[in-house]
């Protein structure tokens, strides 16, 4: 039995192979997920933990959706239509995303081990969730699961 591809690994080789087959878009789009890594591992001063490039992968991904909406409103469809692309290329290395009702689980288990929240707690539970999640959760729905959960 043989372990399983780390994030890195499975970057790696697919970047050769886009490079092998000449996939311009594809072999950019790695390079930049790769360097943004090497980025955070300089910050860091250290390797980077697959949660940490699973987040990584997370804010990356974001950042392509805030590109497509403003080239969408700036009538630029062919600049927004090369952001999706990028985004179902980063979509492949990101952990498969929690459901919903796993999320909801989550977050009360983890309500119940902090005791007294109170609405200025949010942050506290919303980032102790996250790093449970590990990288798995959308922000969005955490917050507003943390959200209803506090009110």
């Amino acid at each position: 039995m043989s372990l399983p591809k780390s994030l890195n690994e499975n970057l790696k080789e697919s970047l050769v192979a886009a490079m092998k087959a000449k996939d311009e878009l594809r072999t950019s789009t790695l390079r930049m997920v790769k360097a943004a890594f090497k980025n955070a591992e300089i910050d860091k001063r250290s390797a980077l933990s697959e949660s940490e490039m699973a987040a990584i992968l997370q804010k990356l991904k974001k950042q392509r959706f805030d590109s497509i909406d403003q080239f969408t409103k700036a009538n630029r469809h062919d600049l927004a239509d090369k952001e999706k692309l990028e985004v179902a290329i980063i979509e492949e290395f990101l952990p498969k995303a929690m459901a919903e009702s796993e999320l909801v689980a989550l977050v009360d288990q983890v309500a119940a081990t902090m005791e007294g929240l109170t609405m200025k707690d949010m942050g506290k539970l919303i980032k102790a969730v996250m790093e449970k999640a590990q990288g798995r959760g959308d922000g969005k729905v955490v917050s507003e699961l943390v959200k209803k959960k506090l009110s």
